[in-house]
């Protein structure tokens, strides 16, 4: 797939250890957030996850998700 989740990246950065810790951050369910975790089905992701992912985690949305076009 072209995308590529930084999600387990990021929160090694920012020390965090678990997803039970991001959902205490976030305030996001753990569905949503174990999509990312295990990079599943990422086309169903909301973008009002990832928009809450970035505010709470003060980071661009480039930097959880990239996209790499087929060459």
């Amino acid at each position: 797939m072209p995308v590529e989740n930084n999600l387990r990246i990021i929160m090694a950065k920012k020390r965090i250890d678990s997803i039970t810790d991001l959902i205490g951050i976030t305030g996001l369910s753990r569905n949503a957030l174990n999509k990312l975790w295990h990079n599943e089905d990422l086309k169903t992701v909301k973008f009002g996850t990832l928009m809450t992912i970035c505010d709470k985690l003060e980071i661009p949305l480039s930097e959880l998700i990239e996209y790499k076009p087929k060459l």
